[in-house]
């Protein structure tokens, strides 16, 4: 039986229960769940740059879209406060649809 021993989404259970194959999960503890969220991230960033189409792309932002989310929740925040901040730094700062690519920057 493989071995996986990661975060999955919360529905993953009943699909694999559907095929009849046996498994094992556990519900992870509040500090460990912050780890393997921050490694989910990184894996699901992986697969966006791994990704070889648009599709492909889409679904894994969709998958880094919906650990923002869950993110967000552990560190006492909301999606809506999340983009609140978003697009305060944009007005500030402005976004990156400019595709600016700083070169360098003259030292004092």
């Amino acid at each position: 039986m493989p071995i996986y021993n990661k975060l999955v989404r919360d529905a993953i259970p009943e699909v694999i229960e559907k095929t009849g194959k046996e498994f094992s999960i556990r519900t992870l503890g509040e500090d460990e769940y912050k780890i393997e969220l921050k490694k989910k991230l990184g894996e699901e960033l992986t697969e966006y740059e791994e990704a070889k189409t648009n599709e492909e792309a889409v679904e894994e932002l969709a998958d880094i879209l919906e650990l923002l989310h869950a993110a967000t929740k552990i560190h006492g925040s909301s999606f809506e406060e999340l983009e609140k901040v978003r697009k305060a730094k944009a007005e500030k700062r402005g976004g990156f649809e400019k595709r600016i690519f700083l070169i360098e920057v003259e030292d004092d």
